[in-house]
């Protein structure tokens, strides 16, 4: 969501609406897919109602504990490479942004993602590449 206040509310939205619609769970099928298709649609219906650069990003960054002990330079490096990947993604079109979020954050498989967002593998795919093609000409990790 590009905030962490914003996607705490989608997480909490996620959980209302899975709890209101539990009867339409098959019990025959596992619970995870269910539980992201849920979340993805809360997530994107609520992107959907906001323009590109409406988001503001956390000043505030989950750093993990380097266990390099990186000098302060090279955190700031760090850091200020995050926020530019963090911006470029929230950028993005909602259907770019939900692929990339899946595969790159959440590890899912094309697989997941496809059940997860209810479109074929081969979009799944296509998605990705437009997607990482997009980030890389907004970031120039090319060096161009």
């Amino acid at each position: 969501m590009g905030e962490r206040r914003e996607a705490e509310d989608m997480s909490q939205d996620t959980f209302i609406r899975a709890y209101a619609r539990l009867d339409t769970f098959d019990v025959e099928r596992p619970f995870g897919p269910w539980i992201r298709r849920v979340a993805t649609n809360v997530c994107l219906n609520r992107i959907k109602k906001f323009k590109p650069g409406q988001y503001q990003l956390d000043d505030e960054l989950d750093e993990p504990i380097d266990r390099r002990n990186p000098g302060p330079e090279d955190q700031r490096i760090r850091v200020e490479r995050e926020i530019a990947v963090r911006s470029a993604i929230v950028e993005l079109p909602p259907h770019y942004r939900a692929v990339i979020e899946l595969r790159h954050f959440q590890d899912l498989t094309y697989a997941e993602i496809s059940e997860t967002l209810g479109i074929p593998m081969s979009d799944v795919k296509s998605h990705l590449y437009r997607a990482r093609r997009e980030l890389a000409e907004r970031l120039n990790v090319n060096g161009e």
